[in-house]
């Protein structure tokens, strides 16, 4: 891939990269794929959106998906029973506000589009039952504002859940994060923030209770594998270096041991970029 392409529209490379036969799986994982309600069924059966359904039990009413794209997560939530809101600033058909619409009409369900930003919600306060963002503050030109929008729209006791937001060690580590991002240099729009510049603008907003998932304690985290695939991952490149495959493959195999060597490896994750998720509550 030409490290040095750029492209006017995030449509164009999406459309390009679509085009590309070696970028077939990262199309595939990023659901940028044809047919959208394929690619939406597929998002919905993941194990991603599990890890997220648990965490919406019980709950139902409004939701909001803020940064909707391409209204992957709009169709998971109303697949689960919400009325949605999809929020999307970009107009295109593809990766875009004219697309959650098309994908909305296709599988009659209550899915609405506002064309707007994150940093200006158009709604009343406290219109929403649930703010849901995939992969949208590190995106933000206002961190805090933001936050402060999505809380203002939702009721008392009513749920954000902001998934898989990149986040670095040090300030400095946000050009090494960019040049090995896979579609940054497309288009660019990546972003990084501090754990703590979350977690500070989550909590300046005012929500009472922030739940942070760690990048290995979750697979909203770790999507597009599963923590089998993780562990078969992880297997194989110990083999490669030292080659005693069955030993491994024993070692991992309790569920609990391969949890637990996760829980210990999260202290020394510092990889520049890192997927956390938070789960915030108004009260």
């Amino acid at each position: 891939m030409n490290g040095e392409r750029k492209f006017t529209t995030w449509e164009d490379a999406v459309v390009w990269l679509r085009n590309q036969p070696d970028q077939r799986q990262l199309v595939l994982d990023a659901f940028y794929d044809d047919p959208l309600a394929g690619a939406a069924e597929r998002y919905f059966q993941s194990s991603e959106w599990q890890a997220v359904a648990s965490l919406l039990a019980g709950r139902s009413g409004t939701a909001l998906d803020v940064g909707a794209g391409r209204g992957i997560a709009s169709y998971a939530l109303a697949r689960t029973g919400f009325a949605v809101t999809a929020l999307e600033p970009d107009p295109s058909a593809i990766v875009g506000a004219a697309a959650i619409r098309d994908l909305a009409g296709q599988t009659h369900l209550p899915i609405r589009v506002v064309e707007e930003f994150s940093e200006r919600l158009p709604f009343a306060d406290a219109a929403f039952d649930l703010v849901f963002a995939r992969a949208v503050l590190h995106h933000t030109r206002d961190l805090e504002g933001a936050c402060r929008e999505m809380f203002r729209v939702l009721r008392p006791g009513g749920m954000l859940i902001a998934a898989r937001e990149h986040v670095i060690s040090k300030e400095t580590d946000l050009p090494q994060f960019l040049a090995q991002h896979p579609l940054h240099h497309l288009y660019g729009g990546e972003h990084a923030f501090l754990l703590d510049r979350y977690t500070g603008a989550l909590t300046a907003a005012g929500f009472s209770a922030i739940d942070t998932l760690a990048p290995l304690q979750s697979p909203i985290n770790l999507f597009p594998y599963t923590l089998e695939t993780l562990k078969s991952a992880i297997v194989t490149r110990l083999t490669q270096k030292v080659p005693v495959a069955p030993l491994w493959r024993t070692a991992f195999a309790s569920r609990l041991v391969f949890g637990s060597l996760l829980s210990m490896a999260e202290r020394f994750d510092n990889r520049p970029g890192r997927l956390y998720s938070f789960v915030c509550h108004k009260a």
